[in-house]
């Protein structure tokens, strides 16, 4: 049984650091899935203007690309805040597994936070910032939060994947040869 030095110990290893980035992740994810679902006007609106490309440059030989169907735009809308719940409820999960089924963490960590840069990499900066141009526009450009989120969510990544060994008792001597 640890005392309380090696328990307190502990929460400085690589496992602990992976849980507490992926429940940052999640923690972060179900705030805004809350956000989307509770003020539900605001961001379709930065989705609908978006896919219009109405704050572009309006380079004729990009404009092609604009979506102005209100039913599309409100279902790609549905269709992030469904993808944003998915990752917060796998990055739930995964922090809840850390602590509780740690043989499947690190997978359940990486699922999520997978999700995580597949949507604000390829959806808002690939996507967004480069097939709707996102990034001509002064008024809807998102391209600053999506890389906080794919920061966070790439650096949790990397801790996650970490080799995490238990740590030896060095009042312990290692076996001879």
């Amino acid at each position: 049984m640890p005392n309380t030095r090696e328990r307190l110990l502990a929460l400085g290893s690589p496992r602990a650091a992976a849980a507490v980035l992926t429940g940052v992740n999640a923690l972060y994810l179900l705030l805004v899935v809350l956000g989307n679902v509770t003020d539900y006007g605001t961001n379709q609106k930065f989705v609908q203007h978006v896919l219009a490309m109405d704050t572009t440059f309006r380079d004729p030989d990009l404009m092609w690309r604009a979506v102005t169907s209100p039913g599309l735009q409100n279902a790609a809308y549905l269709a992030v805040i469904a993808w944003e719940a998915l990752s917060a409820l796998a990055l739930t999960a995964a922090t809840l597994a850390w602590w509780m089924r740690p043989h499947l963490a690190r997978r359940l960590s990486t699922l999520g936070l997978l999700l995580v840069l597949l949507l604000f990499g390829a959806g808002f900066i690939g996507i967004g910032g480069e097939w709707f141009a996102m990034w001509q526009s002064k008024s809807w450009n998102g391209l600053d939060a999506a890389i906080r989120n794919v920061t966070l969510a790439g650096l949790a990544l990397v801790v996650v994947n970490l080799p995490h060994r238990p740590q030896a008792d060095p009042r312990v001597s290692a076996p001879g040869p």
